[in-house]
Protein backbone atom coordinates (compact mmCIF):
# COMPACT_ATOMS: atom_id res chain seq x y z
CA UNK A 1 0.00 0.00 0.00
CA UNK A 2 1.50 3.83 -0.97
CA UNK A 3 -0.58 6.58 -0.05
CA UNK A 4 -1.04 9.35 -2.87
CA UNK A 5 -1.54 13.10 -2.42
CA UNK A 6 -4.86 12.47 -3.89
CA UNK A 7 -7.11 10.71 -6.47
CA UNK A 8 -8.29 12.73 -9.31
CA UNK A 9 -11.86 12.23 -9.54
CA UNK A 10 -14.12 13.49 -6.39
CA UNK A 11 -16.48 10.77 -4.78
CA UNK A 12 -19.37 12.05 -5.84
CA UNK A 13 -18.42 11.62 -9.69
CA UNK A 14 -17.49 7.65 -9.34
CA UNK A 15 -20.77 6.67 -6.76
CA UNK A 16 -23.87 7.93 -6.20
CA UNK A 17 -24.21 7.88 -2.60
CA UNK A 18 -22.02 10.67 -2.57
CA UNK A 19 -24.50 12.62 -4.94
CA UNK A 20 -26.73 12.95 -1.86
CA UNK A 21 -24.29 15.38 0.06
CA UNK A 22 -24.93 19.02 0.17
CA UNK A 23 -21.71 21.40 -1.13
CA UNK A 24 -20.53 21.78 2.69
CA UNK A 25 -20.64 18.09 3.14
CA UNK A 26 -19.04 16.77 -0.01
CA UNK A 27 -16.03 19.46 0.62
CA UNK A 28 -15.63 17.97 4.34
CA UNK A 29 -15.52 14.33 2.75
CA UNK A 30 -12.93 15.42 0.10
CA UNK A 31 -10.88 17.19 3.29
CA UNK A 32 -10.98 13.82 5.51
CA UNK A 33 -10.65 10.98 2.79
CA UNK A 34 -6.99 9.21 2.41
CA UNK A 35 -6.11 7.66 -0.50
CA UNK A 36 -4.25 5.17 -1.54
CA UNK A 37 -2.66 2.78 -4.18
CA UNK A 38 -2.75 -1.01 -3.61
CA UNK A 39 -0.99 -3.58 -5.97
CA UNK A 40 -2.37 -6.94 -7.26
CA UNK A 41 -2.23 -9.23 -4.28
CA UNK A 42 -2.66 -6.48 -1.54
CA UNK A 43 -5.21 -7.03 1.45
CA UNK A 44 -6.94 -3.58 2.12
CA UNK A 45 -8.95 -5.40 5.31
CA UNK A 46 -9.24 -9.21 6.66
CA UNK A 47 -12.48 -11.30 8.57
CA UNK A 48 -12.47 -10.63 12.27
CA UNK A 49 -10.43 -7.20 11.75
CA UNK A 50 -11.86 -4.10 13.18
CA UNK A 51 -12.54 -2.01 9.57
CA UNK A 52 -11.24 2.16 10.10
CA UNK A 53 -13.52 3.81 7.13
CA UNK A 54 -15.40 3.05 4.64
CA UNK A 55 -13.71 1.83 1.11
CA UNK A 56 -14.62 3.82 -2.22
CA UNK A 57 -12.41 2.20 -4.98
CA UNK A 58 -11.76 4.50 -7.84
CA UNK A 59 -9.70 2.41 -9.80
CA UNK A 60 -8.85 -1.32 -9.97
CA UNK A 61 -11.04 -4.45 -8.73
CA UNK A 62 -11.11 -6.11 -5.51
CA UNK A 63 -12.36 -9.47 -4.57
CA UNK A 64 -14.38 -9.80 -1.31
CA UNK A 65 -14.60 -13.41 0.25
CA UNK A 66 -14.61 -15.38 3.39
CA UNK A 67 -12.64 -17.90 4.05
CA UNK A 68 -13.59 -20.91 5.44
CA UNK A 69 -12.27 -23.86 8.65
CA UNK A 70 -9.97 -25.41 5.73
CA UNK A 71 -8.92 -22.27 4.83
CA UNK A 72 -10.59 -22.24 1.22
CA UNK A 73 -12.10 -18.95 -0.12
CA UNK A 74 -15.62 -18.16 -1.30
CA UNK A 75 -15.36 -14.90 -3.20
CA UNK A 76 -19.05 -13.38 -2.39
CA UNK A 77 -18.40 -9.78 -4.34
CA UNK A 78 -16.45 -8.04 -6.42
CA UNK A 79 -15.83 -4.47 -5.79
CA UNK A 80 -15.00 -2.23 -8.96
CA UNK A 81 -14.38 1.10 -10.11
CA UNK A 82 -17.49 3.40 -8.37
CA UNK A 83 -18.29 0.60 -5.82
CA UNK A 84 -17.60 0.88 -1.84
CA UNK A 85 -17.24 -1.70 0.40
CA UNK A 86 -16.54 -1.90 4.14
CA UNK A 87 -19.88 -0.28 5.24
CA UNK A 88 -21.54 -2.60 6.72
CA UNK A 89 -19.19 -3.41 9.42
CA UNK A 90 -19.19 0.58 10.20
CA UNK A 91 -23.17 0.75 10.78
CA UNK A 92 -22.80 -2.01 12.78
CA UNK A 93 -20.06 -1.21 14.78
CA UNK A 94 -18.36 -5.06 14.58
CA UNK A 95 -15.44 -6.40 13.31
CA UNK A 96 -15.05 -7.21 9.64
CA UNK A 97 -16.85 -10.56 8.16
CA UNK A 98 -14.71 -10.43 4.54
CA UNK A 99 -11.49 -10.09 3.37
CA UNK A 100 -10.94 -7.74 0.47
CA UNK A 101 -7.95 -8.11 -1.63
CA UNK A 102 -7.01 -6.48 -4.53
CA UNK A 103 -7.14 -8.69 -8.10
CA UNK A 104 -5.76 -5.74 -10.15
CA UNK A 105 -3.96 -2.79 -9.32
CA UNK A 106 -6.12 -0.11 -7.37
CA UNK A 107 -6.52 3.07 -6.42
CA UNK A 108 -9.08 3.50 -3.01
CA UNK A 109 -10.10 6.24 -0.96
CA UNK A 110 -10.45 5.53 2.59
CA UNK A 111 -13.34 7.45 4.53
CA UNK A 112 -13.03 7.54 7.88
CA UNK A 113 -15.97 5.79 10.35
CA UNK A 114 -16.62 9.56 12.42
CA UNK A 115 -17.05 10.65 8.88
CA UNK A 116 -19.38 7.99 7.88
CA UNK A 117 -21.59 7.69 10.96
CA UNK A 118 -22.37 11.74 11.00
CA UNK A 119 -22.84 11.83 7.53
CA UNK A 120 -26.04 9.10 7.90
CA UNK A 121 -26.95 11.31 11.36
CA UNK A 122 -27.38 14.15 9.15
CA UNK A 123 -28.19 13.12 6.14
CA UNK A 124 -31.50 11.57 5.79
CA UNK A 125 -31.03 10.53 1.55
CA UNK A 126 -27.12 9.56 2.32
CA UNK A 127 -28.91 6.87 5.29
CA UNK A 128 -31.59 5.65 2.80
CA UNK A 129 -28.70 5.21 0.15
CA UNK A 130 -26.62 2.89 2.40
CA UNK A 131 -29.72 1.35 3.55
CA UNK A 132 -30.75 0.13 -0.01
CA UNK A 133 -27.09 -1.18 -0.81
CA UNK A 134 -27.33 -3.22 2.94
CA UNK A 135 -30.29 -4.88 1.72
CA UNK A 136 -29.12 -5.38 -2.31
CA UNK A 137 -26.44 -7.42 -0.31
CA UNK A 138 -28.48 -9.58 1.49
CA UNK A 139 -30.56 -9.83 -1.28
CA UNK A 140 -27.45 -11.85 -3.60
CA UNK A 141 -26.47 -13.49 0.09
CA UNK A 142 -29.99 -15.34 -0.20
CA UNK A 143 -29.47 -15.73 -3.86
CA UNK A 144 -26.73 -17.20 -3.08
CA UNK A 145 -27.75 -19.37 -0.17
CA UNK A 146 -30.60 -20.77 -2.70
CA UNK A 147 -28.24 -21.42 -5.59
CA UNK A 148 -26.27 -23.63 -3.71
CA UNK A 149 -28.92 -25.65 -2.26
CA UNK A 150 -31.02 -25.92 -5.28
CA UNK A 151 -28.33 -25.86 -8.52
CA UNK A 152 -25.83 -28.07 -9.63
CA UNK A 153 -22.13 -27.01 -10.02
CA UNK A 154 -22.92 -26.65 -14.01
CA UNK A 155 -25.53 -24.47 -13.58
CA UNK A 156 -23.53 -22.10 -10.88
CA UNK A 157 -20.85 -22.49 -13.60
CA UNK A 158 -23.06 -21.01 -15.79
CA UNK A 159 -24.39 -17.90 -13.94
CA UNK A 160 -21.52 -17.47 -12.49
CA UNK A 161 -19.93 -16.45 -16.14
CA UNK A 162 -22.68 -14.43 -17.38
CA UNK A 163 -22.52 -12.60 -14.08
CA UNK A 164 -18.84 -11.90 -15.13
CA UNK A 165 -19.86 -10.75 -18.68
CA UNK A 166 -22.39 -8.35 -17.12
CA UNK A 167 -20.30 -7.03 -14.27
CA UNK A 168 -16.69 -6.44 -15.98
CA UNK A 169 -17.86 -6.49 -20.12
CA UNK A 170 -15.95 -7.98 -22.82
CA UNK A 171 -12.90 -7.00 -24.46
CA UNK A 172 -12.82 -5.88 -28.63
CA UNK A 173 -12.48 -9.95 -29.11
CA UNK A 174 -15.35 -10.90 -27.04
CA UNK A 175 -13.28 -12.36 -23.79
CA UNK A 176 -14.49 -11.47 -20.46
CA UNK A 177 -12.72 -7.89 -19.52
CA UNK A 178 -11.55 -9.69 -16.36
CA UNK A 179 -8.86 -12.33 -15.72
CA UNK A 180 -9.03 -14.95 -13.01
CA UNK A 181 -7.76 -17.89 -11.90
CA UNK A 182 -9.81 -21.13 -11.99
CA UNK A 183 -9.37 -21.43 -8.74
CA UNK A 184 -10.50 -17.89 -8.36
CA UNK A 185 -13.79 -19.05 -10.47
CA UNK A 186 -14.25 -22.09 -8.14
CA UNK A 187 -14.87 -19.77 -5.20
CA UNK A 188 -17.16 -17.96 -7.07
CA UNK A 189 -19.11 -21.20 -7.61
CA UNK A 190 -18.40 -22.86 -4.55
CA UNK A 191 -16.83 -25.81 -5.35
CA UNK A 192 -13.77 -27.60 -5.95
CA UNK A 193 -11.00 -26.24 -8.69
CA UNK A 194 -11.16 -29.50 -10.65
CA UNK A 195 -14.61 -29.67 -11.00
CA UNK A 196 -14.33 -26.06 -12.65
CA UNK A 197 -11.20 -26.94 -15.20
CA UNK A 198 -13.53 -30.10 -15.92
CA UNK A 199 -16.61 -28.42 -16.43
CA UNK A 200 -14.76 -25.29 -18.69
CA UNK A 201 -13.28 -27.90 -20.73
CA UNK A 202 -16.52 -29.55 -21.16
CA UNK A 203 -18.29 -26.45 -21.85
CA UNK A 204 -15.11 -25.66 -24.71
CA UNK A 205 -15.89 -28.88 -26.60
CA UNK A 206 -19.41 -28.86 -26.69
CA UNK A 207 -18.72 -24.63 -28.26
CA UNK A 208 -20.41 -22.77 -25.19
CA UNK A 209 -17.64 -20.93 -24.41
CA UNK A 210 -13.86 -20.95 -26.49
CA UNK A 211 -10.90 -20.30 -24.20
CA UNK A 212 -6.72 -18.49 -24.50
CA UNK A 213 -4.80 -19.26 -21.78
CA UNK A 214 -7.04 -17.68 -18.73
CA UNK A 215 -9.54 -15.77 -21.19
CA UNK A 216 -12.61 -16.79 -21.40
CA UNK A 217 -15.36 -15.88 -23.84
CA UNK A 218 -19.38 -17.10 -23.97
CA UNK A 219 -20.21 -17.92 -27.84
CA UNK A 220 -23.66 -19.51 -26.10
CA UNK A 221 -25.06 -17.12 -24.00
CA UNK A 222 -28.78 -18.65 -24.76
CA UNK A 223 -27.83 -21.68 -23.09
CA UNK A 224 -25.97 -20.76 -20.39
CA UNK A 225 -29.23 -18.43 -19.80
CA UNK A 226 -31.53 -21.12 -19.81
CA UNK A 227 -29.00 -23.29 -17.94
CA UNK A 228 -28.25 -21.13 -14.96
CA UNK A 229 -32.06 -20.66 -15.06
CA UNK A 230 -33.01 -23.85 -14.15
CA UNK A 231 -34.14 -23.01 -10.31
CA UNK A 232 -34.80 -19.48 -10.84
Amino acid sequence: MEQIENCNPCLSSINRLFKTLNNEQSQYLEEQKICNEYKKGSILYKETSRIMGVYCICKGVLKIYKTGSDGKEQIVAFARSGDITGYRSILSNEAACTTAEAIQNAIVCQIPSNVIIELVKTNGNFALHLLKLTCRELNQANSFIKDIAQKTVRERLAETLLMLEETFGVTEEGYLNIILTREEIANIVGTATESVIRLLSEFRREKIISMKGKQLALKNKPYLQKLSKAFN
